[in-house]
């Protein structure tokens, strides 16, 4: 039987329900998951650690690392990782712990609920018991297990508040789909190469969203010293005004004055930034600015964080950026 570690860091699928009349919610310890959910214990031989119990709003990159050195230290111990973790930032953790692990050869499944443990119509017993045995199985992605799909966790973001089907993958297909049978059709495949982990993120960037009647200029100031990096969540392909008073431009100009690096992020969740499209788009390609890609948001952010926590070079950002390291993205093929 296999032997998974099942990580617990908090959020909805960590609540109960207290039977007196103030009806709060307190955390249930893993150890007691057994109680709810029998089954898993003809699944696999689990163990439980409780690193913290956080609502996910409040996860930060220390989080992050604490995570990641946890299934580092345990990695050569069990055959495949579970984490319980609330759905709010769930995407930002499982992409920021996919840029950590380096040539990955076993699974790390995140999975929640949209309702407790404790409460009768919880999804939270059938997304534990699909990502437990998810972590079964010869599978050497982070990612997401929801609703009876696998995501890649850097592909994931967060669409329902209230739907039991809270995540998509907007640019990539599912790496599984639980039914009957589970049908793995597009996992990374293994690289042979030793694992090797690097939990490191920055917090020197800045994300800017757009938005009708926005002026960009008043930001300026905010371009402290430590901010080595913006993001800008632009409309569409990329687009963005650039005349009068409501212009990005003398933001852009800014920013490189500062060498400040500038990645252009879209708005719209499904296919990808093209800076090439429109005329602001070429403007912000000659000054300077990359795009994201087809990148979620989440991976934009979190992968800027480990790169610049890894090097300090603009130039190796900017090659790294750029590339595919995780499976985060899809290539651009120039001709």
């Amino acid at each position: 039987m296999k032997r998974i570690l099942l990580l617990q860091t908090g959020g909805t699928i960590a609540m109960q329900i207290r039977r007196d009349a103030d009806g709060r919610l307190n955390n249930l310890p893993s150890d007691s998951l057994e109680k709810y959910i029998p089954e898993l214990s003809a699944i696999a031989d689990i163990e439980c650690l409780d690193l913290f119990f956080k609502d996910s709003s409040d996860m930060n990159p220390n989080d992050w690392v604490t995570l990641a050195r946890a299934i580092e230290s345990n990695y050569d111990a069990y055959d495949g990782f579970v984490v319980l973790h609330g759905t709010d930032t769930m995407a930002y953790t499982a992409s920021a712990l996919s840029f950590c692990f380096k040539n990955l050869t076993k699974p790390v499944i995140f999975t929640g609920s949209q309702l407790p443990l404790s409460v009768i119509r919880s999804d939270a017993g059938r997304n534990l018991i699909n990502a437990v045995q998810m972590a079964t199985l010869p599978f050497c992605e982070v990612a997401i297990c929801f609703s009876d799909k696998i995501l890649r966790g850097n592909r994931s973001t967060k669409v329902s508040i209230g739907d039991f089907t809270a995540f998509t993958s907007p640019n990539h297909p599912a790496l599984a789909e639980i039914g009957i049978d589970i049908h793995v059709k597009h996992a990374l495949r293994p690289s042979g190469n030793a694992m090797e982990c690097y939990p490191a993120f920055s917090e020197e960037l800045m994300v800017l969203q757009l938005f009708p009647g926005i002026k960009p200029a008043r930001y300026i100031p905010l371009l402290a010293e430590q901010t080595r990096a913006v993001i800008i969540s632009g409309y569409g392909s990329g687009n963005f005004p650039s005349s009068g008073d409501y212009s990005l431009i003398p933001f852009l100009e800014a920013c490189m004055e500062r060498n400040i690096f500038m990645v252009m992020a879209s708005q719209a969740v499904f296919d990808a930034v093209d800076l090439e499209k429109y005329s602001s788009g070429r403007i912000a390609r000659e000054l300077g600015v990359i795009s994201s890609g087809d990148m979620t948001i989440e991976a934009a952010v979190t992968k800027m964080m480990y790169l610049l926590a890894r090097y300090s070079s603009p130039y190796q950002i900017r090659d790294a950026y750029v590339r595919v390291l995780r499976g985060e993205m899809t290539p651009v093929h120039t001709s």
